[in-house]
């Protein structure tokens, strides 16, 4: 599939972890997934070929980043959340519905698990959801034309901003690189805050999907707030300093495994 690296189960869980840890030594993966010291170094060389992580004295650590993780990395990170979390939104959106989809791994997740629907219209930015959904003959799927930003896959700018103007869908799906404490939506570059901006205001409803890792994430570009949109999907409860800025909102949370907040 179009956007995904081929990396095993294990890489995955290492990666996930040592990115949530920071640091982790050769010998407590070994131990950890009881193989070899040999066969974990086979495994983070390849992550490290890959640049999800780097190697470090004794270990290995996630790369610096010079703005947001390389998106390969985000592809696995959180991977079983992002699902429950698609698999949620998969369940509120009926055949022959018109969709907007943003950037992000989370939304291309959101569309590997509307895969089974019928007749779907898709309008989308990121090519990594435009090849999803064109595996689904029944689809109709129209993508943004642009530059082509590479390593994300996805088109921005005022092209962008332009092409979901032309549309009015019956949901908007998109993701944020961050929220904070007060409800104020993040992102890494303004073109990223423009795109969801626009699929915002021209989208009859709009979901909002992001992992619990995202609650109190930093990024430096502000666009929109939490009680804009009219869903959030998310995998863990909202934290109570994020849910007091929906207080008295008309904003539905929705927690895989869990009830809708009314």
């Amino acid at each position: 599939m179009l956007g995904q690296i081929d990396i095993s189960k294990r890489q995955a869980e290492i990666a996930d972890l040592v990115q949530k840890a920071g640091f982790a030594s050769v010998e407590e993966l070994a131990d950890r997934f009881e193989v070899t010291t040999q066969t974990i170094r086979r495994d983070v060389n390849g992550l490290c070929e890959l640049g999800i992580l780097r190697r470090t004295h004794g270990g290995v650590e996630p790369p610096a980043p010079a703005s947001n993780i390389h998106y390969s990395t985000r592809q696995i990170l959180n991977l079983p959340e992002k699902q429950l979390i698609a698999t949620l939104v998969a369940n509120k959106i009926e055949n022959n519905q018109s969709l907007a989809f943003s950037i992000g791994t989370t939304p291309e997740i959101v569309m590997q698990a509307l895969t089974a629907h019928e007749k779907l219209a898709i309008f989308t930015n990121n090519l990594n959801v435009a090849f999803t959904a064109s595996i689904n003959p029944s689809y109709q799927v129209t993508i943004a034309g642009g530059r082509l930003r590479h390593g994300d896959r996805d088109v921005l700018g005022s092209a962008a901003q332009a092409f979901f103007s032309n549309y009015k869908v019956d949901i908007g799906v998109f993701g944020v690189a961050g929220v904070d404490e007060d409800g104020t939506l993040l992102d890494f570059h303004e073109d990223e805050v423009a795109a969801r901006q626009a699929i915002l205001a021209n989208c009859r409803k709009s979901f909002l999907v992001l992992d619990h890792s995202k609650f109190g994430r930093s990024a430096h570009v502000r666009g929109g707030h939490l009680s804009e949109v009219d869903a959030i999907f998310t995998d863990r409860p909202v934290p109570p300093a994020f849910l007091a800025s929906l207080k008295g909102t008309r904003t539905k949370v929705n927690v895989a495994g869990d009830k809708t907040r009314p």
